[in-house]
């Protein structure tokens, strides 16, 4: 069986347990409190808008990609969409009759859809990993790349997806002869690693002959023209850029959410906060705020507000970044990160409109100064507003290279609109569960490391912090 034959069926049946439980549920329980007259046309309505939000969930939360994420990834998406899907139900039958319904046939339910959903998965992850043959890969990397740094990245790869890849080769662009025969033929599989404009041209043409696989990084280039309509203007084809992030309708509306949604997630969050605040002075008597200068949009200087999660004085001997296991995080701070309850006191950064929910990661002064001197193309994510969560916060990790981050906040900036703003806070309730996004960085990455290596890991995400007293 193929990988796609093998995750479909798997999909097909936790789509149709999910599914079921939920229409005997509704249908033999809380269908008779919702309508009285047309009560089974109302109850396929209900069912039909239950099916529409979980799948929209499984497909915004890529909870069928099986083969390619773990089965604590696939459950806790799972977990998140049958959780949205079946309070937002039974949100609806309890408006609709006006009072309270029992909770505990809904809890039972979901607890069935979750142990039975927990099966399937942990079924087809073990019989895709027996049956699975990794596709042979040849990595091919750019001249200015320290073989270090492949090596590392390949032992990431290799890390997560060993199941779907087998690096049999990593060959520098400059070691290419360019007899791509030779060198591609006998693999399934082409990787480019930051390999420059004419390899990428010349390996592609030939792996897109010869029915290969793909993979390439993109430079800050490819992701710019993400910003670009296409223009009929003449016969010729023509990419106009949009700048989409200077829209005024988009900002106003933006603006408007990023008020309200503060406002009701402050209320909302205050008890949590209240604690947060108790638990930090009571650990240690320090201050339970710390505030750091961080630009944002236009260069913007404000200061961001956090609980403190490190010793007073965390940076008494200078700036050092935070590593995986760093002693100078508190107990009571361990907890935070994990559970990103540090970035709470941040909604008030946004009702005072110093940043918005969604937007690159606003970056300590020193920092943008830095690495605007090595990276010039660093000052583009300042173009708009800096925010509480995005790109480079879902896709990538606290030690993800400040290159890498720059390109995933770029794809952002360029592809910016109300409804991907909704998509990204959607995506941060799947990452608040994931520990390896809080990653520290390791030992060897918080090393200044020659080269290219130096030049993209030097340059630090948030950094640590600065207490104020």
């Amino acid at each position: 069986m193929e990988r796609k034959s093998i995750t479909n069926t798997a999909k097909t049946l936790i789509v149709i347990w999910n599914m079921g439980l939920f229409i005997g549920i509704w249908f033999g329980f809380y269908n008779n409190y919702t309508f009285d007259r047309y009560r089974m046309l109302g109850g396929v309505l209900s069912c039909v808008v239950y099916s529409i939000i979980y799948l929209f969930l499984c497909q915004l939360y890529k909870t069928f990609r099986i083969a390619s994420m773990s089965i604590g990834e696939t459950v806790i998406s799972q977990v998140l969409c049958l959780g949205i899907a079946d309070f937002v139900l039974y949100a609806e039958c309890c408006l609709i009759y006006n009072r309270m319904v029992n909770l505990l046939p809904g809890i039972i339910t979901a607890l069935g859809q979750i142990a039975g959903t927990v099966v399937l998965v942990i079924v087809a992850k073990n019989y895709l990993m027996k049956h699975l043959i990794p596709q042979k890969t040849v990595v091919i990397y750019g001249k200015e790349i320290e073989r270090q740094e492949i090596n590392e990245f390949s032992r990431r790869l290799l890390k997560k997806y060993k199941h779907l890849f087998q690096i049999g080769q990593m060959l520098s662009e400059k070691e290419i002869t360019f007899s791509l025969e030779e060198t591609v033929s006998e693999n399934a599989t082409v990787l480019l690693y930051e390999v420059s404009h004419l390899t990428r041209k010349k390996v592609m043409k030939y792996a897109l002959e010869h029915k290969k696989n793909i993979y390439f990084t993109p430079t800050i280039e490819d992701i710019t023209l993400q910003g670009c309509t296409e223009k009929h203007l003449l016969d010729t084809p023509l990419m106009k850029y949009d700048y989409v992030y200077e829209s005024i309708s988009e900002y106003t509306g933006k603006r408007f959410f990023d008020v309200v949604m503060s406002f009701l997630m402050l209320c909302l969050c205050s008890p949590f906060m209240l604690l947060a605040a108790i638990a930090i002075k009571l650990e240690d008597r320090g201050p339970v705020f710390y505030k750091q200068k961080r630009c944002t949009k236009n260069g913007v200087v404000f200061e961001i507000i956090k609980f403190r999660s490190m010793i007073v004085d965390a940076e008494k001997n200078g700036f050092l970044p935070c590593t995986a296991k760093d002693n100078r995080i508190t107990n009571v701070g361990n907890f935070l990160r994990k559970t990103r309850m540090d970035e709470l006191p941040q909604l008030i950064n946004i009702l005072k409109g110093d940043m918005s929910f969604v937007g690159p990661r606003p970056e300590r002064v020193e920092h943008v100064e830095k690495y605007t001197k090595e990276l010039p193309e660093f000052e583009y994510r300042m173009r708009v507003k800096g925010g509480l969560t995005g790109y480079a916060q879902i896709y990538g990790k606290y030690n993800t290279s400040a290159y890498d981050k720059l390109r995933l906040d770029l794809t952002y900036i360029e592809n910016q609109s109300f409804l991907l703003d909704l998509k990204m806070i959607l995506l941060t309730l799947k990452i608040i569960f994931i520990s390896e996004s809080t990653e520290g960085f390791t030992e060897e990455k918080s090393r200044n490391i020659s080269g290219t290596v130096e030049k993209r890991q030097g340059m630090l995400g948030t950094g640590t912090e600065s207490v104020v007293k």
